[in-house]
């Protein structure tokens, strides 16, 4: 297909602009396309510099005007993508107490809904939150996280209504579908509930949209009045706030791209001032779980050169880095992903060889087992789910040529439920295909791992092409 470009738009006006560093000074003639007042335009676009506004609008018509022979094409590529995607799906109910909560989308909807429904029971839905409601005649709208409260009376959400990715967090009376007048301002989206859902943490992003301080907000007042818990002395690091599994302890995390520190403070008590778990050390990172019924944490680490990571315990009430004892020791050549403490079960997700796997550990008296799979090549996820005194947990799988699966599993019996599959409207038979693993020796003699993937019945003989990738 021969296009033929449409003229191209003005170019971009040379305003030299002298910029000095390190003691060398420069000239950038493109300075002016980046706005004095950027800050606010993230906020707030609609005060974007005209002429700036003015020249990305001309760049836009460009590429619309260039691609526009392509139209059908792109609506065909477009009909095939949207077929393989089921447009009122739902996810798999997690139960909490007395409700299980999930999501669900209805066909043409942009945006989720939020539910929930009496728990082990497919009746009695309630629709607490309609992302599509709350989008109307915003020209941008993109949720948050929604995050119910311990007593499921209250939620709080997030929105971002400008595409600035400062977020706004409100409440949500899940009896009578009602926002309270509670709102909070230019946070991060997650938040952690303390055990009676009366306050919450949450992140402030600053003017710089950086990530350094966590404040506790009291439900029914003013956000102006919410209370600093931790200010970041980093600017380098960016601060995020959690909650472990028991749900005993809110989590203040820190971090970089290669160092972490953490600081706790007891669910029951949010006014207690942050606990320091071990100071940061350069290089050194680590995140933790709680045992409760051992009074014990159990902490992911790559501390003492464990490059793979390893687990470590350490005692609920003197958790520093002096008392940490080995737990599970590094294993050269096995990645230690992520983990969960359950109050009977401790589960990890590894990756050995290039592939996945989740290695359960009984609490009582340490006994291990891994759950296996079929296929040579997949892809798998944990999902902790809310819950802590349970004996089920939830995985994904997937390989390149099954479509995803949600499975629950006993952690005592080891069998496992499907939950759901991936539904392909547009069609789509496993069988069809075969997926191998090989391994191929790098200039080093370091043996890669390689999925393939091919069509049944295919001449293995050197004839058919292949698309590499990685």
């Amino acid at each position: 297909m021969k296009i033929t470009l449409p003229p191209e738009p003005e170019p971009a006006g040379k305003r030299p602009h002298p910029d000095t560093h390190h003691g060398i000074m420069r000239v950038d003639n493109y300075a002016w396309l980046r706005d004095e007042n950027w800050r606010d335009v993230m906020r707030d676009p609609d005060v974007l510099d005209e002429d700036i506004r003015a020249f990305l609008e001309a760049e836009n018509a460009y590429t619309e005007a260039a691609l526009a022979p392509l139209s059908d094409l792109r609506e065909t590529l477009f009909k095939e993508m949207k077929g393989r995607i089921k447009e009122d799906d739902s996810s798999v109910p997690s139960s909490d107490g007395p409700y299980a909560y999930y999501t669900r989308f209805v066909e043409g909807a942009q945006h989720p809904l939020f539910c929930r429904r009496p728990r082990d029971s497919d009746d009695g839905e309630e629709i607490f939150l309609d992302a599509n409601a709350e989008a109307e005649g915003e020209a941008y709208f993109r949720i948050g996280d929604v995050d119910h409260s311990p007593t499921h009376k209250l939620a709080a959400w997030s929105a971002d209504r400008k595409g600035s990715e400062y977020f706004t967090i409100r409440l949500r009376d899940l009896t009578s579908g009602q926002d309270l007048s509670d709102e909070v301002p230019d946070t991060s989206p997650g938040i952690a509930w303390d055990a009676e859902g009366k306050s919450f943490l949450y992140t402030q992003v600053d003017d710089e949209h950086r990530p350094l301080k966590v404040f506790r907000h009291i439900v029914g007042t003013p956000s102006s009045g919410d209370v600093l818990v931790y200010a970041e002395p980093d600017d380098g690091f960016f601060v995020g706030v959690g909650k472990t599994q028991s749900g005993r302890w809110l989590v203040i995390s820190s971090h970089d791209h290669q160092t972490s520190e953490i600081h706790l403070i007891p669910a029951d008590a949010p006014d207690t001032p942050p606990l320091l778990v071990a100071p940061r050390e350069d290089g050194v990172e680590y995140d933790l779980e709680h045992d409760a019924p051992r009074n014990r944490f159990l902490i992911l680490t790559n501390a003492d050169g464990a490059e793979d990571f390893k687990l470590v315990e350490a005692p609920e009430d003197a958790p520093a880095r002096e008392n940490w004892r080995n737990y599970v020791p590094h294993r050269p050549g096995t990645l230690v992903l992520h983990h969960v403490a359950y109050r009977d079960h401790h589960v990890r997700l590894e990756r050995r060889d290039g592939l996945p796997r989740i290695a359960v550990r009984q609490l009582s008296d340490g006994a291990e087992h891994e759950i296996a799979f079929d296929e040579d090549a997949y892809d798998l996820n944990m999902d902790a789910g809310f819950e802590y005194e349970t004996a089920r947990m939830r995985f994904s799988y997937g390989s390149m040529t099954t479509p995803a699966e949600v499975y629950d599993y006993n952690l005592e019996t080891r069998e496992r439920a499907l939950r759901k599959r991936q539904n392909v409207p547009s069609g789509h038979d496993p069988a069809d295909y075969v997926t191998r693993r090989i391994f191929a020796n790098a200039a080093d003699g370091e043996p890669v791992p390689i999925s393939l993937l091919h069509r049944r019945g295919l001449p293995l003989d050197g004839s058919a092409p292949c698309l590499l990738y990685g």
